[in-house]
């Protein structure tokens, strides 16, 4: 039996809108969140990875979706940058109105960089900024994965985000990779974000069918409406340790420092000696330790 990573480390956002403190009980919590409205969702399968890449990890005790929030501390110096590309099934008047929720800056930054990342996308961003959401999807350097479609609450009491009903949660998540394969996204691989982090065995067992795996984190970034770039790039570099998960954002309205906090963390990092990689990275060496 894969033994899972289940202690969330607590973490403080910078808004009510925002993921406040997460706690490692049954309900973790951290992150964008934002209020969101009813969405319809398919009932396509999300699909399934390449042989290539390495598969969700097998789900534990009970059938619950596994949860996973670091790699292993002791099998180099690896990190994994994760961004969250948020956006609610309510927003389209406000991107309409000119708000960007996408940030090509900070992807185009990545490429020159050559980081590799994780961004976890909602449906509804995807629908939003198709082109983008392809283009990310279709280069190695990166992969996307899932962060629901309409970026509802999966647990009660998430930081003021209506909440999924339990017998939604399963389409909520389909939706999204349905959004995905409208987008003509060719592959999306089997990790989920919760919205706001939150998730309890409820949501865990929902989710059980789908094989995915729950990716948390270790680091958040504090990058979530932050004015102060300098500030998240000292947040980032104090917290990463070996096998680090870091949560950002793909939002440029919310976060807007990103793009520079990324062009300063990540040649810091690598003078540190640290090796960037995937999220599918850190859970192969994972499922290879246990």
């Amino acid at each position: 039996m894969i033994t899972l990573v289940r202690r969330i480390t607590a973490v403080c956002a910078l808004s009510a809108a925002l993921a406040a403190c997460g706690g490692g009980t049954e309900a973790s919590r951290t992150g964008m969140t934002a209020p969101a409205t009813s969405a319809s969702a398919s009932p396509s399968a999300p699909p399934r990875p390449s042989p290539s890449r390495p598969p969700a990890l097998t789900p534990g005790p009970g059938g619950l979706t596994p949860v996973f929030s670091h790699g292993p501390r002791t099998k180099g110096k690896t990190v994994a940058l994760t961004f969250d590309a948020d956006m609610t099934a309510d927003e389209g008047p406000r991107a309409a109105a000119g708000e960007h929720f996408d940030n090509p800056e900070l992807i185009a930054t990545l490429r020159a960089l050559k980081a590799p990342a994780t961004v976890f996308m909602t449906g509804r961003w995807a629908e939003q900024y198709p082109d983008q959401a392809r283009s990310i999807g279709s280069d190695p350097l990166f992969e996307l994965a899932n962060h629901s479609y309409s970026h509802y609450a999966f647990t009660a009491n998430c930081y003021g985000l209506p909440r999924v009903p339990a017998h939604r949660m399963r389409s909520d998540v389909e939706g999204a990779y349905e959004a995905f394969r409208k987008a003509g996204v060719p592959h999306a691989m089997p990790y989920f974000r919760f919205p706001g982090g939150c998730y309890d065995q409820q949501s865990l067992r929902a989710l059980s069918g789908l094989g995915v795996t729950a990716v948390q984190w270790d680091v958040v970034s504090g990058d979530a409406f932050a004015t102060n770039a300098d500030a998240v790039v000292r947040q980032v570099l104090d917290g990463v340790r070996p096998g680090s998960v870091v949560v950002m954002h793909c939002t440029r309205s919310a976060a807007p420092t990103t793009e520079r906090v990324v062009r300063a963390v990540v040649p810091e990092l690598r003078k540190r000696g640290y090796r960037l990689v995937k999220v599918s990275e850190l859970i192969g060496a994972s499922a290879d330790r246990a």
